[in-house]
């Protein structure tokens, strides 16, 4: 039976659902439990930047600047900047009362060390150091930033949610290689991580840090006075939607972040559940195809499947109800400043096309794997989707099952499918992620140094490196509408649409922030 069947099957038999479920102990106290996006299974934000470590990192780490609910850049632990008028040199000063959960102050060496680690994987990071002449610390308490060239994103690069965020780390941390996970989760941001009792797939657990400072103003996204009301904030691992659903029902969990929308009726019927989402923008996903190998080292091959693609095929199986999503033909996400949807009438559905042009582009049946991780019900849904549609198209795949933490390791692999290697996997993205040019992985086509699929495309460099170094808006949307014109074009991926995840929290918990993340500070539990 497929996965989404079952789920379906499980919405339909509630009762037998909540009474067979294994039991956990009842959410309590000051503590708040919380069933996460998936499996906590490293702690190096920088080196994975998938959703549940970088969720992990806004728990215990800090940013010098952060975006507020308006995704507008503010300084976070910075107390303010000054930029000269060409925008190429910069200062930012640290604010008072900072210190790291080991009790060290954070000094600028600990930001510019944790920010040179950063910059090695991170895309916008990356074309930030490219064009610095210097970034150093001039005492304990200031940065500076020199720049060849003007450079006026230094606020929105130091703040960025997308991708590797920027989170600073005490010096002889952030002094590890970029490619080599840390082994200690020590920040200074609200809570600190209580690594003697994390069990991946189990249970991670985070503490309130008493030494931390908030910021004298209102939080708004991952900005403003990050204030703990709580003492503890657990992670609790259930991979199992419907498991998961029956402890949301029975109260033994407090927050259950993304529940499958199959089995929303289960918590729709439950009095003391809000399933208002917290993040008012939700997610994009995306068929992300290898560059390296065959079938998909040919543009006209991944045209061909783009053509084929019906983004409403895949928001039904994603999202379910049609109040929750809506076609977005554009590699951004629609109704941010960039997106244009240049291009996008590339995508026509048109399957008997799509196949015809395929033979032409000379297929030879080489094996498809698709890389289908089990823990996210959307994302899976997502490869059973691209599964019936490139069978359809005469095209041998297979579909390999695995979980997620399985899956971040395979996607990084370069070899052949014969070697362990792929052809395409599906990624979920916020709005954060592809908010822009400067932020947006799927856009970086620089080759075997970028993210998994390792695109090259000089072209689409030279067009965001100009939308980076663009002067005005005026120019930035101008530039952003031939970057889209560019990746319809090549294909590097294919967008599959916008769709909402309600957010299941019981209506004891209070103080839920909007954001592009699920955050712990300013929650309140009755």
């Amino acid at each position: 039976m497929k996965r989404r069947t079952f789920l379906k099957a499980a919405a339909g038999t509630a009762s037998a659902a909540v009474m067979g479920a294994p039991s956990i102990s009842r959410a309590e106290g000051r503590v708040i439990k919380v069933i996460p996006i998936s499996n906590l299974s490293g702690i190096d934000p920088i080196v994975t930047s998938g959703q549940p470590i970088r969720n992990h990192g806004y728990q215990i780490y800090d940013t010098l600047f952060g975006l507020d609910a308006n995704l507008k850049a503010k300084p976070q632990m910075a107390d303010g900047f000054e930029a000269s008028a060409d925008k190429k040199d910069w200062t930012i000063k640290l604010r008072d009362g900072l210190k790291f959960h080991d009790g060290e102050p954070v000094r600028a060496t600990d930001c510019v060390a944790s920010l040179r680690r950063w910059g090695q994987k991170d895309p916008l990071g990356q074309r930030m150091f490219t064009l610095a002449d210097e970034v150093s610390a001039v005492d304990d308490k200031t940065m500076r930033f020199r720049f060849k060239s003007s450079f006026g994103l230094v606020p929105e690069a130091l703040g960025k949610v997308g991708g590797p965020a920027p989170f600073i780390m005490p010096e002889r941390i952030a002094n590890t290689d970029a490619n080599t996970s840390i082994t200690e989760a020590i920040g200074s941001g609200p809570f600190r991580f209580v690594a003697d009792e994390w069990v991946p797939g189990n249970r991670a657990v985070y503490a309130k840090f008493d030494g931390y400072v908030p910021r004298n103003e209102q939080p708004s996204g991952t900005t403003g006075g990050k204030k703990v009301y709580i003492d503890r904030y657990e992670w609790h691992i259930i991979p199992d939607a419907a498991t998961a659903t029956a402890a949301a029902v029975r109260g033994e969990i407090d927050w259950y972040h993304n529940p499958d929308t199959n089995l929303l009726p289960l918590l729709q019927n439950e009095s003391q559940i809000d399933l208002t989402p917290f993040d008012d923008f939700g997610y994009v996903t995306c068929i992300r195809f290898n560059h390296l190998h065959p079938p998909f080292d040919n543009v006209k091959i991944r045209q061909a499947i783009m053509m084929a693609v019906s983004q409403l095929d895949y928001l039904a199986a994603e999202a379910g109800d049609p109040a929750l999503y809506n076609e977005c033909k554009s590699m951004f996400f629609c109704g941010t400043p960039s997106s244009t949807g240049a291009g996008g009438e590339a995508m026509t559905g048109n399957v008997e096309t799509a196949a015809q042009l395929i033979k032409e582009a000379g297929y030879n049946g080489e094996k498809i794997v698709l890389l289908a991780p089990t823990d996210l019900v959307w994302l899976y849904n997502a490869n059973l989707v691209t599964e019936a549609l490139l069978k359809s198209l005469g095209m041998n795949v297979e579909l390999q099952a695995m979980d997620l933490g399985t899956f971040y390791t395979r996607r990084t692999n370069m070899d052949t499918v014969d070697k362990g290697g792929w052809s395409i996997f599906h990624a979920g993205w916020s709005v954060t992620d592809i908010l822009d040019p400067s932020t947006h992985l799927g856009l970086q086509a620089t080759g075997k140094t970028t993210w998994p699929g390792w695109p090259t495309d000089p072209d689409l460099e030279a067009l965001r490196f100009d939308w980076i170094q663009a002067g005005t808006d005026d120019v930035r949307a101008s530039v952003a509408r031939k970057i889209e014109m560019r990746t319809f074009a090549t294909v590097p991926f294919v967008p599959l649409g916008q769709f909402k995840t309600p957010s299941a929290r019981r209506k004891t918990i209070t103080g839920m922030l909007k954001a592009p993340i699920p955050i712990a500070w300013n929650l309140q539990k009755a």
